[in-house]
């Protein structure tokens, strides 16, 4: 659940607000680190909190399914932009009996959308508007995708897994570098929209590193989708707020966009590398056909022999991605 365009969505007492944001930019990789093995299960995300919380739900006896539910909610909390209820995303499950299935829970655009629309009156781009502000939002997915998964797949309790994301927007964290990085791109946008002042110190100023950032509004969100499940955020009080806050900021998603979105359970596409079966995400994502591609094309290559990170293997790899892509 990473994209390099996300939805921060911040419900507060009155208002909703919805702002998409280039929070992921690329960077450059840290040094390597020693690699972990682990024999009952890993979890990794974006943010140690929320992989500590996923990790948490495992021990407390839950699935992977459930580990992957917490740890979106929590990524909501401390690193909206990998995972986040005013988004989307894809998932994919691989049961112990070998039954395989993809959930699409990918944004849509709202009914009043329309091909132009982010276009002048001389058919050019407006600047930004394609991915900052109220126009910018596609209908949310998130809640819808991860409630369909647990309702299939779960075993433990729907709040339950909401519940550690909610002690951390109402309790506090410490801001990451990485978020704080994100505030700072920010900065100049979040003046604009009310419910975003909570990522702005009292002098004005982005929050620094080691923070504490306390989401009060977002809490009490988890909250009601903790207790109202997906019907209260696509048909509730929250569906409401994010009505009222797109035709406040004269965006197009209204009750019948929210009310109308269903996720959508898919086969995953398959194919082989070196006698290993590879399981990936069908469109709309591109990333799963693609994938089987590089790994095809690269299958012609003893890039065993070529030696890890060596100048022919990377050669190789990076070939097959070009042409990939293409």
């Amino acid at each position: 659940m990473i994209y390099s365009l996300a939805r921060v969505l911040s419900c507060g007492r009155a208002a909703l607000v919805w702002l998409a944001v280039l929070l992921l930019q690329p960077r450059a990789f840290a040094a390597p680190v020693e690699a972990l093995c682990a024999r009952g299960g890993m979890v990794v995300s974006a943010c140690p909190l929320a992989s500590t919380i996923g990790a948490r739900i495992l021990r407390d006896g839950g699935n992977a399914v459930d580990a992957a539910v917490a740890v979106g909610f929590a990524l909501a909390v401390t690193f909206p932009g990998a995972g986040n209820i005013g988004g989307g995303g894809f998932m994919l499950i691989r049961l112990s009996d070998g039954e395989s299935v993809c959930i699409d829970y990918r944004e849509r655009a709202p009914a009043g959308a329309s091909r132009d629309m982010y276009l002048d009156d001389g058919g050019e781009v407006i600047s930004d508007l394609s991915t900052i502000g109220h126009l910018s939002a596609g209908v949310p997915g998130t809640v819808a995708g991860l409630y369909l998964a647990h309702g299939r797949y779960g075993t433990l309790p729907w709040k339950d897994l909401l519940q550690p994301a909610i002690d951390l927007a109402r309790n506090g964290f410490p801001v990451s570098r990485e978020l704080a990085l994100s505030f700072e791109r920010l900065l100049p946008h979040l003046g604009t929209y009310p419910g975003l002042s909570v990522f702005v110190g009292e002098d004005g100023s982005c929050r620094e590193p080691g923070d504490l950032l306390v989401q009060a509004d977002l809490a009490r969100t988890l909250e009601r989708i903790a207790f109202g499940g997906a019907e209260e955020f696509y048909e509730g009080e929250t569906a409401e707020l994010l009505r009222l806050e797109m035709e406040r900021g004269g965006g197009l998603i209204d009750r019948d966009d929210l009310s109308d979105y269903e996720a959508v359970v898919r086969e995953p596409v398959r194919g082989s590398y070196r006698g290993y079966e590879i399981l990936s995400m069908p469109p709309p994502s591109s990333g799963g056909i693609v994938l089987l591609e590089i790994l095809n094309i690269a299958e012609g290559f003893p890039l065993s022999e070529y030696g890890f990170l060596s100048d022919e293997a990377v050669h190789v790899v990076v070939e097959a991605e070009k042409r990939a892509y293409r």
